[in-house]
């Protein structure tokens, strides 16, 4: 597996999403957001935590208008995976590879701690390494991580079987509970907690390794 993580001025998660990628078996190469094109032979681009540009404007508005987001655009179009995480899904929602907008949570703080996230489908390339209705507990960071969607997406979400993560405990105002959607064809995955920080036990827990690992077993397969 060939992973290309993305850099953005702001990003604090870009190093430790590398690692997540490499403890599951990928070669990863680091992406400058001013690249217009991805690395060859990349499978999936990882767009990291933090909080690119400053979350100026809008959080991951001014990001998605990178150079390299056309690239990422371009490969999902493709058929190519990509792997959204906390300012890196709310990226995917502004250059509309995954429906939906991130509001201010509900409370209007900051929030950091770890969560139970329940996995609602084990029917994708990310969550295969878990079974549905199993609860993971990941960790969180954000300000910005209340998922909102009309009644239509929420519904049309619901029935194609694309919230990967719900929040066994919602933390943020979520509507549904939603810690984590999936595209359409099921290979782009956008999601607020950070199981690149559960994937080492010197940082407390193991319970995002499984979804890097189901990455690297998917892609073998390819």
């Amino acid at each position: 597996m060939h992973a290309a993580v993305v850099v953005f001025p702001g990003s604090n998660c870009d190093r430790d999403l590398a690692v997540a990628f490499k403890a599951a078996g990928a070669k990863v190469s680091m992406v400058w957001h001013k690249d217009t094109d991805l690395p060859d032979g990349v499978d999936i681009v990882g767009v990291p935590g933090g909080f690119s540009f400053g979350d100026y404007l809008r959080c991951g508005a001014i990001a998605a208008n990178s150079p390299v987001c056309r690239s990422v655009a371009a490969h999902a179009g493709r058929g190519g995976y990509v792997l959204g995480i906390c300012n890196g899904f709310q990226v995917l929602t502004e250059t509309g590879l995954l429906p939906g907008a991130l509001l201010r949570n509900a409370g209007l703080k900051y929030i950091c701690r770890t969560v139970g996230l329940k996995v609602q489908t084990s029917a994708s390339p990310f969550t295969a390494g878990y079974n549905a209705g199993d609860v993971v507990q990941i960790p969180i960071a954000h300000h910005d991580g209340n998922y909102f969607a009309d009644d239509e997406t929420i519904a049309m979400l619901q029935g194609e079987d694309r919230i990967a993560f719900s929040y066994t405990e919602n933390p943020n105002g979520a509507r549904a509970d939603i810690a984590g959607i999936l595209s359409e064809n099921r290979r782009v995955l956008g999601m607020m907690p950070h199981p690149e920080r559960a994937a080492d036990p010197v940082h407390g827990g193991t319970d995002g390794q499984a979804l890097f690992r189901a990455l690297t077993s998917a892609l073998a397969e390819v």
